[in-house]
């Protein structure tokens, strides 16, 4: 439940709750410790499940799988995609581990969907379904400060800011990001003096956000948890991909499977070796 203060001016330049501010308020107060019992409730469900869960635990499968290695003690398998890997023993920590986990979680889920969106435009260009000025990911900038119209989708007329719309993109992004990103680095008790509550893993959905109802099974969200992390990994990896290529072959990755696929022997990474 989000609930919002609203504040009204008085004659002497002070501020105070409007009447519809006061009645939010009341009921913050009243349903944050039944939203807080809730909460605490499928926390303990998920442990459950998580417990009965062959990724989690000490009997999780382990970064060297059967080969027998002195793994980390203060890696016990409570976090979704825990391996036991960690050479430079960033998690002895726990508090700095529960950020790192945030950073890496958020992380790969941006690369999850800058794959989409990398590979997405190449995918409509070369199947006929769009045509786009400038198709390849890293060169799409480029084009835009020189000025050149990036239809969306390729449909003209619809534009996204116009030809020279650098700037009005730029504001767009940081008036968009910077109400959740506020949320993210404050934490989601520091906005109930705004008079909005959020019960839930800040993570993960549950609670007032779930509209897909992700976390009404915990079996089947602690299994999601850990899908969610291998392959935003793997998304990872695959920047460091797209990147190395766009920078040797000038071309997008799609382009680059596709040579592939057409001429294995002569295009390959072995090519640009020579």
């Amino acid at each position: 439940m989000i609930i919002f203060i609203f504040l009204e001016s008085q004659n002497d330049g002070s501020l105070r709750l409007s009447d519809a501010g006061v009645n939010d308020k009341r009921n913050l107060e009243e349903k944050k410790g039944e939203y807080k019992r809730a909460e605490q409730q499928r926390a303990k469900e998920l442990a459950a499940a998580q417990s009965d869960s062959p990724w989690y635990g000490d009997a999780r499968p382990k970064w060297l799988g059967p080969l027998r290695y002195d793994y980390p003690t203060y890696l016990r398998g409570e976090a979704p995609g825990d391996y036991a890997y960690d050479p430079l023993q960033l998690a002895n920590d726990s508090a700095k581990f529960d950020q790192y986990f945030e950073y890496e979680l958020l992380h790969a889920r941006w690369a999850m969907l800058g794959a989409l969106g990398a590979v997405i435009p190449e995918i409509l260009q070369y199947s006929g379904v769009s045509n786009f000025l400038e198709a390849r990911w890293w060169a799409v900038g480029g084009a835009k400060l020189q000025g050149e119209d990036l239809n969306y989708l390729g449909i003209s007329g619809f534009r996204i800011a116009g030809g020279q719309g650098v700037a009005i993109i730029a504001i767009c992004q940081v008036l968009l990001m910077a109400g959740p990103e506020y949320a993210r680095a404050c934490g989601i008790e520091a906005l109930e003096p705004l008079g909005i509550y959020l019960p839930g893993d800040k993570n993960y959905p549950g609670g007032v956000f779930d509209p897909l109802g992700l976390s009404e099974d915990p079996a089947k969200f602690a299994d999601l948890q850990v899908k969610e992390i291998k392959n935003g990994r793997l998304a990872l990896v695959a920047w460091v991909g797209f990147a190395a290529q766009g920078a040797v072959t000038r071309k997008g990755p799609v382009a680059d499977l596709l040579d592939f696929a057409a001429d294995p022997v002569h295009n390959n990474v072995f090519a640009y070796l020579r």
